[in-house]
């Protein structure tokens, strides 16, 4: 059952478990309630059918396609079906190959390692789960105020509806009004470098082969770092400035379209559809839940990292899982278990992150010799030539179930 914009929850009017936010984590929270037979409603800011832009989260592990597989039968299978799957992987070093790696093709009828999709398709398909699951929606709500009591929870919307709920789990993003209004601080410290991120459309009569490629120092754009990855339908390529760079440079209309078109074939430079920059913040939430574990932190609401590695949605899924079990629970002991598993998993995530921004960014000059002693021995063996390759994107995710990023 949807509510109509505008409508909704009367003053104190109960709804249970309400999730906030209707991104991804929103929704596998709210799903993963349903598979567990709970009414969920789901408050979103924006109206049904809002407009998306860009790709933004597109890489999915396949723990987090195994885990919406849980949630909605078919569910992960389509996904994967949906995006690009690359089997080939380059690492440059000053436009001179140093790594490259072909896997064999996933099984027939198997979830792949991985897949790559635009998040607003990624989006379109959780929520037509979860309106066969029968969650429940009122669009058009966005949460200005929380209070948490041993009773359960109060919420009030900008337009003045209030909602009183038993849990909440909140799923509202990194500006988390839920977090705000419980007093709960996201710790944590921005990027020195400016990254400009782009969304290329496949030129149709010129397609790439699929594959993730990086460069180090690419001598196109005077020695900055360039990854580029494909989705389906498209190609993200990151540029990392220099901190000493005017990022307007590389972002406005013709900065951009000179870059992308010496990093991508030419023709790419005028297929680009979404430009965006940022300082990635490395932070996480003092706490994952309120002193009355009434209120559950779920991704973007509870951290944010660097992307490389992709650690943000993915573990956001997992954020929200084990956020469902232990609303299940009704146990405050279950509550607890969320709260410490999920942030110590935060922790582990922002501290990769931050060691593949280490990487990048190369501040000192120890890490800067021993890229360049990497790049020189990888024209004799694959052990360098793999060590430049990984670095990037940070330690790989540890197997702990209780800690598992993904």
């Amino acid at each position: 059952m949807e509510t109509p914009p505008g409508g909704g929850h009367r003053s104190g009017a109960g709804a249970g478990i309400v999730v906030v936010g209707a991104g991804p984590v929103g929704l596998t929270g709210a799903l993963a309630l349903r598979t567990r037979g709970l009414p969920v409603v789901v408050l979103e800011a924006s109206p049904p059918g809002r407009p998306r832009p860009g790709s933004r989260a597109i890489y999915y592990h396949r723990q987090t396609l195994e885990r919406w597989e849980s949630v909605a039968a078919g569910l992960g299978h389509e996904i994967a079906r949906r995006g690009t799957t690359w089997s080939t992987k380059q690492t440059y070093w000053r436009g001179t190959p140093v790594y490259e790696r072909t896997y064999e093709p996933p099984d027939l009828g198997s979830l792949p390692p991985f897949t790559s999709l635009a998040q607003s398709e990624t989006e379109r398909l959780l929520l037509d789960a979860c309106k066969e699951a029968g969650v429940e929606f009122s669009w058009e709500h966005e949460v200005r105020h929380v209070e948490s009591t041993s009773e359960g929870v109060r919420l009030v919307t900008t337009a003045g509806a209030v909602v009183d709920a038993d849990s909440v789990i909140a799923a509202d993003g990194a500006r988390s009004a839920v977090r705000t209004s419980l007093g709960i601080a996201l710790s944590g410290r921005r990027s020195e470098n400016s990254f400009v991120i782009v969304d290329v459309a496949e030129d149709p009569s010129r397609p790439l082969l699929p594959a993730r490629i990086f460069h180090y120092e690419h001598p196109a754009v005077d020695r900055r770092n360039v990854l580029l990855v494909p989705f389906a339908g498209g190609w993200r390529a990151d540029l990392q400035c220099r901190p000493t760079d005017d990022p307007a440079r590389w972002s406005d209309e013709g900065g951009v379209r000179r870059w992308v078109a010496r990093v991508l074939p030419p023709t790419y430079g005028e297929r680009i559809t979404w430009v965006s920059t940022y300082r990635f913040l490395q932070a996480v939430a003092d706490r994952f839940t309120d002193e009355h574990r009434r209120v559950l932190l779920v991704g973007e609401a509870a951290h944010l990292f660097a992307p490389f590695g992709a650690r943000g949605l993915n573990s956001g899924v997992a954020d929200a899982l084990a956020a469902a079990e232990a609303v299940a629970s009704a146990r405050p002991d279950g509550v607890d278990r969320f709260a410490g598993a999920r942030r110590a998993a935060a922790l582990s995530n922002r501290d990769a992150a931050a060691a593949a921004l280490r990487h990048m960014q190369a501040r000192g000059p120890a890490i800067r010799v021993r890229r360049a002693l990497a790049a020189r021995r990888a024209r004799r063996g694959r052990r360098a030539g793999a060590w430049l390759d990984a670095a990037p994107y940070g330690p790989r995710a540890r197997r702990d179930a209780s800690e598992s990023i993904y």
